[in-house]
């Protein structure tokens, strides 16, 4: 029976043999190209490496042209071409390597049976002197840029054409390989280990990247979990004020209809199945987060409380002015709590990234919004490294987006910081604003 082409009970050393040519026929037949990779630094000596191969090629075409005239006896019209050949595939190394590797062995066989047979017994062959050179040349560029098992399959076959010449040409096996052979193996090798070193170095700038990129993405869902746990007692709030309302309305009505009634337990209902709900989603946000366990019934922070965290933050060793403008109202709970965390915020990211700096918070009411704006001036001195920070301006700007708002922050003029906010928050009536205390 044949399974897969391979007759089952077959020794696996057949197998592997059989399959060497399709191997080689998939690795060494191709004309892809893989250009050699610039310099990356510095940026003037990008191109330093293609120079030097230019003037390497060009040097070693002129002097093995010159031994294949002299040495090996070759007409000059045809000794340029094959030294041509030569030096162009180191060239062409750089940019195609297999067909560079594939035209450089062609012309060592040329130049080998095209050499007059009666050459003196010191004549390195089948490679020349300056051949051996650029050969090395073209396998390092080779094993630069393919796999380590293609540059050894192209230097065994390049071997092994040498061995034929010497084998078929009546010339004697100790001749140059003992010199060749080495240098080429040494060549490869080297070419292979950079190779190594530079697809390692690459994968490990993907992986930082990708490790950078989960870790923001992490950083960013941790982020608005936290948020949404914070706007949980808020909406909770509300919808426990819905329900106790639906609840009292049908007393503060003379007969109320059967109609009246029913449509108020109805909503009073859903108020209660809605806070059900989210005091499940709530569970589920705190149950990976055991810090949240000591501030689950904590009440959520407002601007009232802004006078208490600059006492904080005073006490702390930070210089703290505030200014507000506008005439203060009554702002939506989502607005209130997330323009105190911006704050507060702002106001830890200075003291931990300038440390001895004075700070102004702004506060301007608007009739359709409210300004922040916290500015530091320059720091007294370099801030102490501290790990685990770096999350405040991208809670800063998700608190601001999730109320449809903008948030700029950047460096000052005078080498400080400041963070501005501005956040749609409508002036409340004073029918919402007594929703607050049911």
């Amino acid at each position: 029976m044949i399974t897969g082409g391979v007759k089952r009970g077959e020794p696996r050393w057949r197998t592997a043999l059989l399959a060497v040519p399709r191997t080689l026929r998939d690795d060494l037949w191709t004309a892809a190209a893989d250009p050699l990779p610039r310099l990356s630094r510095p940026r003037l000596l990008a191109r330093l490496p293609h120079a030097v191969i230019g003037v390497l090629a060009y040097a070693t075409a002129i002097v093995n042209s010159d031994f294949l005239v002299h040495t090996y006896r070759l007409g000059p019209s045809l000794a340029v071409l094959l030294a041509l050949c030569q030096s162009g595939a180191l060239l062409a190394a750089m940019f195609r390597p297999i067909p560079a590797w594939w035209v450089s062995t062609a012309a060592m066989v040329f130049a080998a049976v095209a050499a007059e047979s009666g050459l003196p017994g010191q004549v390195g062959f089948p490679w020349t002197e300056p051949g051996i050179l650029v050969t090395a040349a073209t396998y390092f560029l080779l094993a630069l840029r393919v796999p380590p098992r293609i540059a050894a399959e192209a230097l065994g076959i390049n071997v092994l054409a040498a061995l034929c010449c010497l084998k078929f040409l009546g010339r004697s096996p100790q001749e140059n390989l003992t010199q060749a052979v080495p240098l080429l193996i040494i060549a490869t090798v080297l070419g292979a280990a950079l190779r190594g070193w530079r697809v390692a170095r690459t994968q490990l700038v993907e992986q930082e990247e990708l490790t950078a990129e989960e870790r923001a993405r992490r950083t960013l869902l941790e982020e608005r979990n936290r948020i949404a746990r914070e706007l949980h007692d808020v909406v909770a709030h509300h919808m426990s004020v819905i329900s106790i309302q639906a609840q009292v309305a049908p007393h503060l009505v003379k007969d109320p209809t059967d109609e009246l009634t029913e449509n108020l337990a109805g909503i009073r209902q859903n108020a209660v199945d809605a806070l059900t709900e989210l005091r499940r989603v709530l569970g589920v946000l705190r149950s990976e987060d055991p810090s949240a366990e000591g501030v689950r019934h904590a009440p959520q922070p407002t601007l009232g409380r802004l006078d208490e965290l600059i006492a904080n933050v005073t006490a702390a060793g930070l210089t703290v002015t505030t200014e507000t403008t506008g005439e203060p109202h009554a702002l939506s709970p989502g607005a209130e709590l997330s323009a105190f965390r911006i704050v507060q915020e702002a106001l830890s990211n200075t003291m931990r990234h300038a440390p001895g700096a004075t700070v102004r918070v702004q506060l301007g009411y608007g009739p359709d919004g409210l300004t922040l704006r916290v500015t530091n001036t320059a720091p007294d001195g370099p801030a102490p490294p501290s790990p685990g920070s770096g999350h405040g301006l991208l809670g800063m700007r998700e608190r601001t987006a999730m109320l449809g708002g903008e948030l700029a922050a950047g460096r000052t003029p005078d080498g400080g910081y400041e963070v501005t906010a501005l956040l749609p928050a409508p002036a409340r009536t004073p029918a919402d604003a007594g929703e607050d205390t049911p």
